[in-house]
């Protein structure tokens, strides 16, 4: 298998999590590159045109978010999922409105990362929660669609949400709340 459908193009900081997955993708035929920033990223994309594409929404020094129209640019039919430990309603529609195909929380495998690049469409059937969300998931939500307006600046949030810029941070480095 050498050609652009099963050339995958991994992006993630994580390097534990890149070479985990790169191998499960390599035991299954893919060709895969790794890049652990943006402009590894756009650099590989532009040498090797893969067509899928997995993307952590929060890099070191940039976000997922921020790559996405970069990478559909340079390979407009690319199928990306974006991965994210921190996860949230606002970039998973952010996500989706920029061309992502799906959006997947971490901690996510091979087989699951495969149905989501290989899925057409909404699925209907999807499970509703019997339950809403508990007030600290719903500040957890809206601090993420507060930084997603301000662009990831994090002072520029802590104004708006008129919080102290380290307790912001502090709350930022925090898995999400489960519902």
């Amino acid at each position: 298998m050498q050609d652009a459908e099963t050339r995958l193009l991994i992006v993630d900081d994580d390097e534990m999590f890149c070479h985990v997955l790169s191998r499960a993708m390599a035991r299954r035929g893919y060709d895969v590159l790794v890049a652990h920033d943006a402009d590894q990223a756009l650099e590989l994309a532009q040498r090797h045109r893969p067509g899928l594409a997995t993307l952590d929404l929060k890099l070191e020094h940039s976000s997922g978010l921020k790559l996405l129209p970069e990478l559909l640019a340079i390979v407009p039919g690319c199928r990306v999922v974006v991965l994210t430990g921190y996860s949230s309603i606002a970039t998973a529609v952010e996500a989706i409105k920029l061309g992502a195909v799906n959006y997947l929380c971490k901690p996510a495998d091979a087989e699951e990362i495969l149905v989501a690049l290989g899925r057409e469409g909404g699925d209907p059937d999807a499970e509703v929660a019997e339950a809403p969300p508990s007030i600290n998931r719903i500040a957890w939500e809206h601090i993420q669609k507060v930084l997603q307006e301000h662009d990831g600046n994090i002072s520029a949030t802590a104004r708006a949400l008129g919080m102290h810029r380290r307790t912001l941070q502090r709350k930022l480095q925090k898995r999400p709340v489960r519902r």
